[in-house]
């Protein structure tokens, strides 16, 4: 009698929560691109990162529920009031659910708080400062590619050959250049090396010579470069100017990516450390999102623009599986499905949303070792998630203790 009684009771019931997820689906999927479109990291995320967007977008169909997925994206300028302002505006009034990409630890943070505050989405591609997924951790937001501890870890022990040396650091003067440069201190003195010291740059600098006198008369057998985009570049040529490399100190930048060789050539670059999850000649699959991308966007994808698509393309797959665009339903689908993709295979999200993937160390090539104007690195060694990021137990997220 319990049973018929709870089974009409139900039937009763199934027409206003058939309605409630009918209602949840009739909204349309919609997510944006946050990032530096046009200053010192656009040529490495900016628009670039929006292509890889759209292709996920693509690969999903185009629609979810009857309507077209949609994308929005917006420059914050590396201005955390900015870049919050544009997720308020995104989050409460044009109906975004999920934000990507970023690239800038101080935009990162500010917007993970407002996520978790409006209960909505956040997925970092690449930002470094360690309290992103440590003690600002949020249940809503997540950590795709790189960040600051695995690239240290990986570059001080990749460079120096798991064997002591002696580092100074030139290092970019915002959140993610002094959590890096912490780190680093850390993992080199852990091993039995030397921190010799550090002098700080502002964003943008357009001349490194004193910085680079300073770390040349430090006596350090490497000189770490804590910085990316234009302002790496131009360290490079710099450091080149100076002949470093002849004085038998090695030039060590932490964000060297494909597309900073391919800019600056081998020549410049040659022996110089990369910490990436994609390099587009790894394998047919990597080849051919590559020729996709170039296709769409006239040049081959970085690293961090790959790393938008595989997260676009996860979130629109949980989706998917949710059956809606409900907050709740769809975290709990992105850390109960394996990550898939061209270059992803079975990662899962841990507790802080750090995504568990497999890591590459790699070196630019010589020019006299390319087989082609492409064949820019070598793939020296791959790391589990768990050998490259912060382990567990030396986080101070919140999430990991329960």
């Amino acid at each position: 009698m319990w049973r018929n009684t709870a089974s009409i009771f139900a039937a009763a019931l199934s027409p206003f929560f058939l309605f409630g997820v009918a209602a949840a689906q009739d909204k349309a999927v919609k997510v944006g691109v946050l990032n530096d479109q046009a200053s010192v990291y656009s040529s490495i995320t900016g628009p670039g990162s929006v292509a890889a967007a759209r292709l996920a977008i693509e690969d999903m169909g185009g629609s979810m529920f009857g309507k077209p997925i949609e994308l929005v994206y917006a420059d914050h300028g590396h201005k955390p009031d900015v870049g919050s302002t544009i997720a308020r505006r995104w989050f409460d009034t044009e109906g975004v659910d999920a934000i990507f990409d970023i690239y800038s630890s101080g935009v990162a943070l500010a917007v993970q708080g407002i996520a978790e505050q409006k209960n909505k989405i956040l997925v970092v591609s690449m930002a470094s400062s360690r309290d992103i997924g440590g003690k600002s951790c949020s249940p809503n937001g997540m950590q795709w590619a790189n960040d600051g501890y695995e690239v240290a870890n990986l570059t001080i022990k990749g460079s120096s050959g798991d064997k002591p040396t002696s580092w100074y650091f030139i290092t970019v003067d915002y959140t993610a250049g002094h959590s890096i440069e912490r780190d680093a201190q850390k993992i080199i003195e852990a091993g039995g090396g030397k921190f010799l010291g550090a002098v700080r740059f502002p964003l943008n600098s357009p001349d490194f010579s004193s910085f680079l006198l300073r770390a040349q008369s430090s006596g350090a057998k490497n000189i770490g470069f804590i910085g990316g985009g234009a302002d790496m570049t131009n360290a490079i040529k710099q450091a080149a100017e100076f002949e470093i490399g002849r004085t038998g100190q090695r030039f060590v930048p932490f964000s060297l990516t494909t597309v900073d060789i391919e800019a600056l050539g081998n020549k410049a670059t040659q022996g110089m450390p990369l910490v990436l999850s994609y390099y587009w000649d790894e394998s047919e699959k990597t080849r051919a999102w590559a020729e996709r991308f170039k296709k769409a966007f006239g040049k081959l994808p970085s690293d961090p623009q790959a790393n938008v698509y595989s997260a676009v393309l996860h979130y629109l797959k949980s989706v998917k599986a949710a059956g809606t665009t409900d907050t709740t339903a769809v975290l709990a689908k992105m850390r109960e499905m394996p990550v898939e993709d061209l270059f992803t295979s079975g990662a899962r999200i841990r507790a802080d949303g750090r995504l568990m993937r497999d890591i590459y160390y790699a070196e630019a090539k010589k020019p006299d070792a390319m087989q082609g104007s492409t064949d820019l690195i070598t793939l020296v060694k791959k790391m589990s998630g768990s050998e490259a990021f912060v382990p567990a137990d030396e986080s101070e997220c919140k999430l990991l203790k329960k």
